[in-house]
C-alpha cells in the first residue's frame, strides 16, 4: 500500500473494474445487482467518455483499487457512478475516495457541469457520510431531474451544485 497513482481508465481494465466492484456489491453489502444489471462496466469508454464524462481508477502499482464514473447527462449536469473503493484502502489515511472525488468535481468544473446527482443504496451509510461531508445535499427520488440515469437498486440520492 504504497504511491496512489490517479488516471483516467478505459476498456482495457474493465476486468479489474468488474472484479473490484461486483464483489463489494454482492458479497461485502449484499445488494442484488448483478453484472448484466450493469452492462456500463464492460463498456466504460461508451458509456462514460464519449458523452463527455470520464471514469477514473486509483491504482497501487498495477492493482485497482479504487473508481469513480461521471455522465455527463447534458443540461449543464452530471451523475456520479461506480465509486468504489477496496477495503483495505478505505478511510482517512489513505483519502482515496476524497482524491477520486476531488479530480472527478475539476473534470466537471472544466466541462461547464454545475450539478451532479448520485443515487446510491440504503446499506452504504459510510458512503452517505462521505458524502454529506463533501457538501452533497440528500434529495428524494421525484426532485432527480428528468434526463437522471436511474439504476433500479439505488434507493438514496443526492444533489451537489459546483459553484
Amino acid at each position: 500500500m504504497g504511491n496512489i497513482q490517479y488516471k483516467p481508465i478505459n476498456d482495457r481494465y474493465s476486468n479489474d473494474v468488474i472484479d473490484l466492484i461486483l464483489p463489494i456489491q454482492q458479497i461485502e453489502f449484499g445488494v442484488p445487482v448483478t453484472l448484466e444489471d450493469q452492462p456500463d462496466l464492460k463498456n466504460l469508454e461508451s458509456f462514460y467518455c464519449q458523452s463527455g464524462g470520464n471514469f477514473w481508477g486509483a491504482f497501487d502499482g498495477n492493482t485497482l483499487v479504487g473508481t469513480i464514473a461521471l455522465i455527463n447527462t447534458g443540461h449543464r449536469a452530471g451523475a456520479i457512478r461506480k465509486m468504489f473503493v477496496k477495503k483495505e484502502y478505505r478511510g482517512k489515511e489513505f483519502g482515496i475516495a476524497q482524491q477520486l472525488l476531488t479530480q472527478l468535481l475539476t473534470y466537471s468544473q472544466e466541462q461547464g457541469i454545475t450539478d451532479l446527482y448520485l443515487g446510491t443504496v440504503e446499506q452504504l451509510k459510510a458512503a452517505q457520510r462521505f458524502y454529506e461531508k463533501n457538501g452533497f445535499t440528500l434529495i428524494l427520488k421525484a426532485d432527480l431531474p428528468a434526463y437522471f440515469p436511474l439504476m433500479s437498486a439505488d434507493n438514496v440520492f443526492y444533489h451537489l451544485h459546483i459553484k
